[in-house]
């Protein structure tokens, strides 16, 4: 494959992995756009860190070819890790550091001058709202602390393409909204960025694309817009004042509804989806005072990425990982060759 122009900043085709024998990659193709964000998603195992690792250099697909920044991963690895700032799942931070001086390292690995890496890293300091703990040891910080460091140590080079790992995880809701912005100022400034996320709100909230990888392959790509078009129609929601009213409501809105309806028992909450929107509306309501149900709350709204990755996966992001369960019948198979 060739390595892309100047207006494509990452681009992979046919990449696959195997794990033993869990093939954990099975021909992925994405392509970004620079300046641009794409939120790679997916539940648990379908692939998206293992993609992650590929692009970041970290490790070798077994066949297939990628270009970060127009430098091949395979070929150049040097100059793809000098084009890239990358925050994995887990905060990497030294604890026996500062949060100041565990920016200020990166800076220096980076090759920049003490005074430059000291600059930047106060820079990063503040702007990840850690002032106040800067100068005390990472042991000290909480989680979400040690979240915001890693990601502010990502940063610190300038790099034109970002590999953000499910950034936000162990934020706290003020936490994910500052990491946002800081998203956001990093296209501005003309910075790619590779997401990969569990928050489904997230990927809506800040990627321009969308790819939506499942054992492995590509099931969907485009913008949200254009996977939540996919799933069609729009859902409504009961939600009434007796779990004993749950079975006569479902009943209605399967009537109403263009597929079967589900059930939250715990939040006394059905939902269908309704291809006519307020008329199916009006005739549930209708229907079901007729059956004296007592209604606590409606609702009618577009489908959400939620609705997508349901539709799209059939289940929710909560299995095992196939990747971590390759990678030990590996390590099985090469101790028992052993």
């Amino acid at each position: 494959m060739p390595p892309p122009t100047s207006s494509i900043a990452v681009r992979a085709e046919s990449l696959v992995k195997t794990f033993g024998s869990t093939r954990a990659l099975d021909g992925v193709d994405l392509e970004i756009p620079a300046g641009t964000v794409l939120g790679l998603l997916g539940p648990n195992g379908a692939g998206k860190t293992t993609t992650v690792r590929i692009l970041t250099t970290l490790l070798r697909p077994d066949s297939g070819t990628a270009f970060i920044a127009g430098h091949d991963v395979l070929t150049d690895p040097d100059a793809v890790r000098r084009s890239i700032g990358l925050s994995g799942q887990y905060a990497a931070v030294d604890e026996h550091l500062t949060g100041y001086e565990n920016l200020f390292m990166v800076g220096r690995l980076y090759g920049k001058s003490r005074t430059d890496a000291a600059t930047r890293a106060r820079e990063l300091i503040s702007r990840f709202r850690l002032k106040d703990a800067g100068d005390r040891p990472a042991r000290t910080y909480s989680g979400g602390m040690r979240r915001r460091l890693d990601l502010a140590g990502a940063l610190v080079a300038e790099p034109a393409v970002v590999v953000l790992d499910e950034p936000t995880t162990g934020l706290d809701p003020r936490g994910r909204m500052d990491t946002w912005d800081v998203i956001g100022e990093l296209v501005a400034d003309g910075a790619t960025v590779l997401l990969t996320t569990q928050y489904l709100e997230e990927a809506d909230q800040l990627a321009d694309t969308i790819l939506v990888i499942d054992h492995g392959k590509v099931i969907a790509s485009g913008t949200a817009d254009q996977l939540k078009a996919q799933v069609g129609g729009e859902r409504l929601e009961i939600v009434v004042a007796d779990p004993a009213e749950i079975p006569v409501t479902k009943i209605v809105l399967a009537e109403v509804g263009a597929d079967e309806p589900t059930v939250e028992d715990h939040q006394r909450r059905v939902q269908v989806r309704v291809d006519t929107g307020p008329k199916a509306l009006v005739e549930a309501l209708r229907r079901l005072d007729q059956e004296n149900v007592s209604v606590l709350d409606v609702a009618l709204h577009r489908p959400t990425l939620d609705d997508v990755f349901l539709s799209l996966t059939g289940h929710i992001a909560e299995e095992a990982a196939p990747e971590a369960e390759g990678k030990r019948k590996g390590r099985k198979a090469r101790k028992e060759q052993s």
